[in-house]
Formats: C-alpha cells, sequence, structure tokens
C-alpha cells in the first residue's frame, strides 16, 4: 500500500491521490437502471418479479407474494439464536435513545399585535427503506433506517429486501425489522425494488422517500427517482480516515482500516500520522491481518487500489488533511483526542479514542451509521430523524401589522417586475384601481 510522505503547505493534495475519489463511469448501469424503471412503472408487479429472477434471485413461483407475511417474519424471528436477539434489542435500545434527542415539534412565535411566525412539523406519511441481501445482509442498516422514521411518526414504513434462491429473506434482516418497527416488508431488491417504491405497483404503494443503501445500481436508481420521491443521499464506497500519533497502537489501527476496506473493493481506509514508525508498522499489521480476513480478496483488492498512509510533520496538518477528504468515519486514535475536535470541519461521524472503533458505531453505539461519503460531508449529514420530517411555515399578520410593511412589499415587487404581487397587497388597502377597501 502506499505511504506517502506530506509535506508542509501540501497537504490539499493528499486526497487528490486516493483513486477512489475521482467520479466513476456509470453509464452501463444508468442504461440498467431506466431499462429496468420503465418497465416497473408499466407491468408493476410481473416487472419485479421478472429482474428479480433475471439478475440471479429466486423465481415467481419460489417467492410466491411479494409482501412477506407476519407469519415468516414471526418464524425469522424465533430461528434467531438468543444472542443474536439480545443484542438487537441492545442496538436498537441505543439507537432509539441518541436518535430522541433529534425529534423537533411544532414551534411559533408572536410579534407585535397580530403577528404569528413559526413552522409546523410532521412526519412523512409514506416512507421506503432498502437493505441489501447478498453477501453481507445489512440487518444493521434496518435499525438505522427505520428507527430514526418510527421516531418521527412515520404511519406508513416499507422496507424492501431481495430474497435468496429458495425465495426467503435473511433472517437476521426480518427479525431487525420486526425490532425496528417496519410496517411492511416486500421480497424484492435491486433497481426494480426502487422502481416499485417510487412508482408503486399492484403490491407495493408508492412511497414519499426512500432511504437505504445499496449498490452501485440501487445509487443510481435513488438519483434516477429523485424528484419523483425524496431519498437520503447517494451513498458512495465506505470510508475510514484514521489519525494517529505516537501514542496509537498500529494492530488497532490496521484492524479498523481492514474493517472497512472488507465491505467493498471500491472502500477507503487512509491512516495519517505524524509518526514515521507508527506509519511502517501498521503498513505491516495490515499485511499480518489481511492474511487471515475471511473476506481477503475485497479487502486486499480495497488496500490495494484504495487506501493510502500520509506521513505529516505534525497534527496540525494531518487534520487539514483530514478535512479536505471529509471522509465517512474519521477516528481520532490519538493522546487527549477531544482537545482537537476543534479542528474537525468535515466527516459524517468522529470517534474518539483507541476504544471507539468504527465498527462501535455501525452496529451499536447509537448514533446513525448512514453517513456522507465521497467528501459529500462538506455539506452533508448523517440520516436522522429530521430526514423524515417535513417543515411547513407558519405566518399570520393582522391588518395593521401588514399595512406597516405593504409599501416595502410593493417596492420589492415592483423591483423584481412582478406587480401581481404588489396588487394582492394593495388591493386590500383600496390602492389598486378600481377597487375599495
Amino acid at each position: 500500500m502506499k505511504i506517502v510522505n506530506i509535506a508542509k503547505g501540501s497537504e490539499l493534495s493528499a486526497s487528490q491521490m486516493l483513486s477512489n475519489r475521482t467520479d466513476s463511469d456509470f453509464d452501463d448501469v444508468d442504461r440498467t437502471v431506466k431499462e429496468v424503471i420503465e418497465d416497473v412503472r408499466k407491468r408493476g408487479d410481473e416487472a419485479v418479479f421478472y429482474y428479480m429472477h433475471k439478475f440471479g434471485g429466486p423465481t415467481k413461483e419460489q417467492m410466491g407474494q411479494l409482501r412477506v407475511t407476519e407469519e415468516e417474519i414471526q418464524e425469522a424471528y424465533v430461528a434467531c439464536e438468543p444472542d443474536v436477539i439480545s443484542a438487537f434489542e441492545k442496538a436498537a435500545d441505543n439507537i432509539r435513545r441518541f436518535h430522541k434527542h433529534q425529534l423537533n415539534e411544532t414551534w411559533s412565535y408572536r410579534e407585535g399585535n397580530g403577528i404569528m411566525l413559526g413552522q409546523i412539523i410532521r412526519p412523512i406519511k409514506n416512507v421506503g427503506v432498502y437493505i441489501p441481501g447478498g453477501s453481507a445482509p445489512l440487518f444493521s442498516s434496518v435499525f438505522m433506517n427505520i428507527i430514526p422514521a418510527t421516531i418521527a411518526g412515520c404511519p406508513r414504513i416499507v422496507m424492501c429486501t431481495p430474497a435468496g434462491k429458495d425465495g426467503k429473506i435473511n433472517k437476521y434482516i426480518l427479525a431487525a425489522a420486526k425490532i425496528a418497527g417496519a410496517h411492511e416488508i416486500y421480497k424484492a431488491g435491486g433497481a426494480q425494488a426502487i422502481a416499485a417504491m417510487a412508482y408503486g405497483t399492484e403490491s407495493i404503494k408508492k412511497v414519499n422517500k426512500i432511504t437505504g443503501p445499496g449498490s452501485a445500481y440501487v445509487a443510481r436508481s435513488k438519483k434516477y427517482v429523485f424528484g419523483t420521491v425524496d431519498i437520503d443521499m447517494i451513498a458512495g464506497p465506505s470510508e475510514v480516515t484514521v489519525i494517529a500519533d505516537s501514542t496509537s497502537n498500529p494492530a488497532y489501527l490496521a484492524a479498523d482500516m481492514l474493517s472497512q476496506a472488507e465491505h467493498d473493493v471500491m472502500a477507503s481506509a487512509v491512516l495519517i500520522t505524524d509518526d514515521s514508525s507508527i506509519a511502517e508498522k501498521t503498513a505491516a499489521e495490515i499485511k499480518k491481518q489481511l492474511a487471515v480476513l475471511e473476506r481477503k480478496e475485497i479487502a486486499g483488492k480495497s488496500i490495494e487500489n484504495n487506501a493510502a498512509i500520509f506521513i505529516t510533520e505534525d497534527l496540525d496538518s494531518a487534520f487539514e488533511i483530514a478535512n479536505d477528504i471529509a471522509p465517512e468515519h474519521l477516528e481520532l486514535e490519538i493522546d487527549d483526542p477531544e482537545k482537537w475536535l476543534d479542528k474537525v470541519d468535515c466527516c459524517g461521524a468522529v470517534l474518539l479514542g483507541k476504544y471507539s472503533s468504527e465498527p462501535l458505531g455501525d452496529y451499536i453505539a447509537g448514533p446513525n451509521h448512514t453517513l456522507p461519503t465521497s467528501g459529500t460531508a462538506k455539506f452533508a449529514s448523517p440520516l436522522g430523524v429530521y430526514d423524515f420530517l417535513t417543515r411547513s411555515s407558519i405566518i399570520e399578520y393582522s391588518r395593521e401589522d401588514l399595512k406597516s410593511v405593504k409599501d416595502d412589499i410593493v417596492i420589492m415587487s415592483d423591483k423584481e417586475g412582478l406587480t401581481a404581487h404588489g396588487n394582492a397587497i394593495k388591493i386590500r388597502f383600496g390602492e389598486l384601481e378600481g377597487y375599495e377597501e
């Protein structure tokens, strides 16, 4: 893997060395996505069944109906090991506790004698959540997407996730959905699931917003349907940037970097340190630990193509690089990490200290693990309860209060060339020709 010395003043060039930070060519993916979405819009359930099987899933006969029954959910729940259910319940409790702090309520205030201003907060009525299946079924994402929606009070929460070749959904995903509070669950994956939630089919009624992770096909599908529905984000590959100093443990650093690398061959793991010895020892540890990983082929390609170790002159420079990368996860495995928090400008989540490993945030700590990637942390935020709420402004003026600002409104509307705006004010005071008050 790359070990690069970064000279003082060259910090902002570091992120340009990360190959997965560049735009990818999605032409082939987009062609497939558009074809699938348009077909689902035309043929509904039949198209969903067709593409599920075409892309390696079960047949229509193997799946039966798209909607998962209560009996199937309960069967999956009781089939889970007791220690798994215990861990799920603990995670769900922590996630609920954290996200309840994000809940906003309708508010208003009054000024003068007749002015009332405020904001109405309402839950989104219909929410769709996508959960990937495959070799790494992300049941943890079930909690992170559904629990904030339940706290927001969304009356209908739909989950789509692909069935295996036996026509069944992973038991852990179904158990997680039961604990999290999903209202409807469907056996649908890929672009066809996104299309079904966005436009509706005979079985899957349309939603207003779609959240959740997925493959490039899922991400591009969400981008395609945006505007018909809202989406959470266009998520890129998983990322971690770790800042380390002479007090850091190279074995911990390597393990944390590999925990991201095993996600995907495009995942990015970056170490930034002001200690060259830590850099070299971490590189050696990565090689050692990688050799025995279950997903070593995936993690190895990620490390080879998208990982880097940057050696800086000091920690101030390390933070400059980290803020330019704006990573999904930022670990501060340094001495007294809390005192450096003011240096952090851009990241999805920041984890402090050698015992706050990134998987802690993925699974059980409580904050959401659906985070901005690919540098979008410079303007985007983690998924939260606020993503499942709508905000509507409240405006009320009395006649006297409107009178006090009417001339200002007319002046501004005239300057914008929107005279009908001004007329709507004038007519209320008998100032529009041909009309009395």
